[in-house]
């Protein structure tokens, strides 16, 4: 039988810990994403802040430098396959390894009046889906043995919240279908690769008439009946940026207050 000794030589804080890893997370210029870097910072990892606005994550980077932890800021547009090879060879530089992939840059729409429906899913699906996919592959290239890539999806991408998102639930339900792809194509890498789908969490993203009309929709019929924290994120982002998830690939998990359920 197991002796009360063995037990105490279980260190549980050990396998969420980030030290020695290196993340790169795109679409962190803001909102999830600027909030998903500094967590990981916080767990010890290295971070490479991917986004469009480099003062942002140039600023952001100099936070987490402040704070002890070590960021690398590139400019970088997922749909742009030279900009994905830079985002990588800069990490490799900066770093020495890619260990951790968060693809959380995305886009609801366009806001273009001139876009009819189906340019507005295509351009749309450029970046949620197809973005997130080329840079996955892209990533996958450096990444070794217990690495992993994890997908942002939404809880939209579950069901309709009753108001027209054709473009950016499709996408999110494609994404959670990608995720899954991608879990088996990489499997034999030892990648493993996830996703988190989020319910309602106040961002850039979620402004507006289409952001307050959502956030009742969430607060009126998911289960908790309220939005999301963004704090209320990170122990699913540690869990499965880290060895605690190692035998876990090809699963999607909502955050979002069982409002898939309700």
């Amino acid at each position: 039988m197991p002796t009360m000794q063995a037990g105490l030589e279980t260190d549980p804080k050990r396998c969420f810990d980030l030290s020695g890893r290196t993340a790169i997370v795109t679409g962190a210029s803001s909102g999830l994403g600027a909030h998903f870097a500094r967590v990981l910072a916080g767990g010890g990892a290295d971070v490479v802040l991917a986004a469009r606005r480099l003062e942002r994550i140039e600023m952001l980077a100099g936070s987490i430098s402040e704070n002890g932890g070590r960021a690398a800021a590139v400019v970088a547009d997922v749909t742009n396959a030279e900009d994905c090879d830079r985002l990588v060879e800069t990490a490799l530089k900066a770093f020495g390894r890619v260990d951790v992939l968060v693809n959380n840059a995305g886009i609801a729409y366009t806001g273009r009046r001139d876009n009819s429906p189906v340019e507005e899913m295509r351009q749309v699906f450029e970046v949620n889906v197809l973005g997130g996919y080329g840079l996955a592959l892209r990533a996958a290239q450096s990444m070794g043995d217990g690495a992993s890539i994890i997908n942002l999806s939404s809880a939209l991408g579950f069901r309709p919240a009753g108001f027209p998102t054709p473009a950016y639930s499709t996408s999110k339900a494609a994404v959670m279908r990608l995720t899954r792809e991608l879990a088996l194509q990489l499997a034999g890498q030892g990648i493993r690769v996830n996703g988190i789908a989020p319910g309602f969490f106040p961002s850039e993203l979620t402004e507006g008439e289409r952001g307050r009309y959502l956030e009742k929709a969430f607060t009126d019929h998911s289960l908790l009946r309220r939005v999301g924290r963004l704090e209320e994120l990170d122990g699913v982002l540690l869990l499965l940026a880290s060895q605690a998830s190692s035998y876990i690939t090809g699963l999607v998990i909502p955050v979002d207050g069982g409002w898939a359920l309700a």
